[in-house]
């Protein structure tokens, strides 16, 4: 039911894996080189069983740059990165077992196709044993661990609950005597406004079902759970169509409604059958491909970019008084906040002559753009127009805050304005880069920019992603909307 959406932690995860493998690499390679040193098989005199190794390391370098992403890669379709919040140890080793065989297999037609014929089988065997050991080792502790720092109250997804009846109260025994699943129940909502206050079980009731949309917007929540009697259900609809138009991830221990947006999954926690509700891609294969393209591709631009990012530093602080970044508190997934990091365009002290602007302000809606802002300073305005102010975001795609592709992140003032409708764009990652840059930027007005992200989250694909990409090249070069 509840996938991990803590990309943070799969980053890590995929990254151990990857270096596990690297030293099982390593040291499977040191021990086939030292081999007829540590065992000798001189059973027949004239034959050696086990050949001599000469070969350079630089040459077995291949065998790694294949079978580390393809052992990752088939951990990751076999389900290693989805949470472990549910799953026990044994379901992990059978997931080790399934990769093997399949890296095993695939490396066997790589070598044949790439006529790896010098890769040693003892080396390989070594490799296999060594890699496979060393990563059942290292889930066996991350497993403990996350068991353990959950059962003290961190990694949790905040819920709300609504239903207050004896399968709301059974549901949420479940969730109590399973704290390793890291789940953290904010409230309860009822019915019955006579409910509001008291208590079900350890679980305050923070107010009725009619209290949702409020809820949504002054507190952090990452899922509704409805555990509601069949009676119920005709009365829910309404809100759960709420937390669709929203972004919110929605669960239903109940039959599935037809919805015009989310996608329906049905999954099981404990033995309780529920359906669950998203707006957003639930293709988890290909988000793993999207935040892996984000660090790779980050990560290369900020060290080839360095000098350049340096020289545009170094300007912006000899032309004009004020530090060489702005940052900004600006609003990601599902209304988390993070800081947003810009060079500075305009002078020190802006943000404080923002009230004496207003009036000019030349898009509808809560966004503030005006094409000759005179607090914009004369580099500024060059950064602006070339968009080179944004490529500090590089390091919030690098650690997980956005992506490359994305609705771009708002500032909180302006969410608070947004329109219900509208609010379901937190639904998905912020980016560097979106349909509205590359259709015009600043000539599109605010309610057809809110449309053009809503468009991207229900068409997204990995495809679409790529075309923005490469019409964003043109679009930045010619400066074309950007002021």
């Amino acid at each position: 039911m509840f996938k991990e959406k803590d990309t943070l932690i799969r980053q890590f995860l995929i990254a151990l894996d990857i270096i596990v493998i690297s030293v099982a690499f390593f040291l499977a390679f040191l021990l086939r080189s030292k081999f007829e040193t540590l065992y000798t098989l001189n059973f027949i005199p004239s034959s050696r069983v086990i050949s001599d190794f000469a070969v350079p390391l630089s040459d077995y370098l291949i065998v790694l740059f294949l079978v580390a992403p393809l052992y990752s890669f088939m951990l990751f379709i076999n389900g290693m990165y989805k949470s472990m919040r549910v799953i026990s140890f044994l379901e992990i080793s059978w997931m080790i077992i399934k990769s093997v065989f399949f890296v095993i297999f695939a490396f066997a037609a790589f070598a044949y196709l790439l006529k790896l014929d010098f890769v040693s089988r003892v080396f390989f065997t070594l490799f296999i044993i060594i890699s496979s050991v060393a990563i059942l080792l290292e889930k066996a502790v991350i497993f403990n661990i996350m068991h353990y720092v959950r059962r003290q109250g961190r990694n949790y997804r905040r819920l709300l609950i609504v239903g207050t009846g004896r399968r709301a109260n059974d549901f949420v025994d479940k969730l109590k005597c399973h704290p390793e699943w890291g789940f953290q129940i904010i409230g309860a909502v009822d019915f019955e406004q006579e409910r509001v206050g008291k208590d079900f079980g350890e679980v305050k009731v923070i107010g009725t079902i009619y209290d949702i949309p409020h809820i949504l917007h002054t507190r952090t929540v990452d899922e509704i759970i409805f555990v509601v009697p069949r009676s119920r259900l005709s009365e829910i609809q309404n809100y759960i169509y709420v937390c669709e138009i929203e972004g919110i991830k929605t669960t239903v221990a109940a039959d599935f409604f037809d919805l015009k947006i989310s996608h329906l999954r049905q999954e099981e926690l404990d033995g309780v059958p529920l359906i669950t509700f998203e707006t957003t891609p639930a293709r988890v294969w290909e988000l793993f491909i999207k935040r892996t393209v984000d660090i790779i591709v980050s990560g290369l631009a900020i060290i080839v970019l360095f000098i350049p990012l340096l020289v545009i530093a170094i300007l912006i602080k000899v032309t004009s008084t004020g530090p060489i970044f702005y940052l900004q508190k600006r609003v990601g997934l599902n209304g988390r906040r993070f800081i947003l990091f810009k060079f500075r365009s305009m002078r020190k002290g802006a943000h404080r002559e923002l009230s004496k602007l207003s009036a000019q302000n030349e898009m509808q809606g809560p966004v503030f753009k005006i094409k000759d802002d005179p607090r914009i300073t004369p580099i500024g305005k060059f950064l602006r127009k070339s968009s080179i102010d944004e490529l500090p975001q590089l390091m919030n795609v690098f650690v997980g805050h956005m992506s490359l592709v994305g609705p771009r992140p708002p500032i909180y003032r302006e969410v608070r304005k947004y329109e219900t409708w509208q609010r379901r764009r937190l639904s998905m990652r912020p980016g560097l880069t979106c349909i509205w840059q590359i259709s015009g930027r600043n000539k599109i007005d605010f309610d057809n920019w809110m449309k053009l992200d809503l468009e991207y989250i229900d068409s997204w694909s990995l495809w679409l992603d790529f075309r923005i990409l490469v019409k964003t090249i043109p679009v930045v070069l010619f400066g074309r909307g950007a002021y």
